[in-house]
């Protein structure tokens, strides 16, 4: 991108040491530009991060850029924003959004620039070009695959998208996929790409790809949780009998503490009924005032301050000890939620529990 700058007014000599007024800003030229508006110690954080020679580089161009018109650096930033947010929203949504994103708020001739800049990126994620897929499509696509390959593409899928995969998997594959998932490590860059290239053979696509797989109960909670209830049941119950100490290591993270907010006010309601006072002041230490606000919000006025008043007496404590009695109110959720007496939103659709 070209920053468009005024032209100086002729007749006048500059003077002083040399500024950034006229002409076009770009390439390292305009990283300078960016590096000295950061300042000295971000300026030195960034610097961490770039070789020998790219340093060397951009401390001429700043020693050149002595002064910069403002007008210069708030366009750079405006770029780097944009181009900030048009990355995280290759990830959330695709080409298409990331460039509707910059379009509404640089124009398209630099949306255009800015979505070139990163085509790199753009297929960050292993099967990123199945994104579009229809999940019962990729089923077929990995009908006559091995376990092992079905659960490497499964595990790398977004979360919503290998939910959904899982789901239109048979019943009796479900369980055995959803293990393997689980108990998977990191995977070589060149198995994935090996995978990767029979995928884009059979949707006649060319894409590529660098990175190694997820995997992990970590990944397989992620995919539950985006699953329908009867999958996740399927899943579990399956993965207790054949691992129960793995199964109970995804339970845990398949609702976590900071997950309460999404429950309707009737079920934190229930939920509070129900637990210690005690495990209810250690519990809010370190969270969010958003989980903080919703809990105190669903009690009594009286309830509520004596909380507060307990939480502000408690003496310091360990992270360990929080993490426990955040573990018992989740407790508490999933003994009601098998009661059926809470509804949760999983994915797409609303399940009651």
């Amino acid at each position: 991108m070209a920053v468009e700058l005024p032209d100086a007014r002729p007749g006048l000599p500059a003077a002083g040491p040399p500024a950034v007024r006229g002409g076009s800003v770009k390439g390292r030229k305009k990283a300078a530009v960016l590096l000295i508006s950061l300042g000295s110690d971000r300026a030195a954080d960034v610097f961490r991060h770039l070789r020998d020679d790219e340093i060397e580089g951009l401390s001429l161009e700043m020693a050149k850029l002595q002064r910069v018109d403002p007008t210069v650096t708030a366009t750079v930033l405006e770029e780097l924003a944009a181009t900030v947010q048009a990355y995280d929203s290759l990830v959330a949504g695709g080409v298409d959004y990331a460039r509707d994103v910059l379009e509404r708020a640089l124009g398209g001739d630099r949306a255009a620039e800015i979505i070139g800049r990163l085509s790199s990126v753009i297929e960050m994620r292993p099967f990123e070009f199945l994104r579009r897929t229809p999940p019962e499509q990729i089923v077929t696509f990995l009908r006559n695959e091995a376990p092992q390959t079905v659960a490497l593409v499964v595990a790398n899928l977004h979360t919503t998208l290998g939910a959904q995969v899982l789901s239109h998997l048979p019943e009796g594959e479900q369980a055995d996929i959803a293990v393997r998932i689980a108990r998977m490590g990191e995977t070589s860059p060149a198995v994935v790409k090996q995978v990767e290239a029979v995928m884009r053979q059979k949707l006649a696509s060319v894409v590529q790809q660098e990175y190694s797989a997820a995997g992990g109960v970590k990944s397989l909670a992620e995919i539950l949780n985006h699953a329908d209830r009867p999958t996740e049941r399927n899943v579990l119950d399956s993965l207790t009998e054949a691992d129960e100490e793995l199964a109970a290591e995804v339970r845990r993270l398949l609702f976590v503490f900071e997950d309460i907010i999404k429950l309707d006010d009737r079920s934190i309601q229930l939920v509070l009924r129900e637990a210690d006072q005690k495990d209810l002041a250690l519990s809010l230490r370190g969270v969010s005032e958003e989980v903080k606000e919703r809990l105190l919000q669903n009690m009594s006025e009286r309830g509520a301050q004596m909380l507060l008043e307990e939480m502000e007496f408690q003496p310091p404590q360990r992270k360990r000890v929080v993490e426990e009695a955040q573990g018992r109110i989740v407790a508490i959720v999933r003994r009601l939620e098998e009661a059926g007496g809470l509804v949760i939103t999983r994915g797409e659709s609303d399940a009651v529990l």
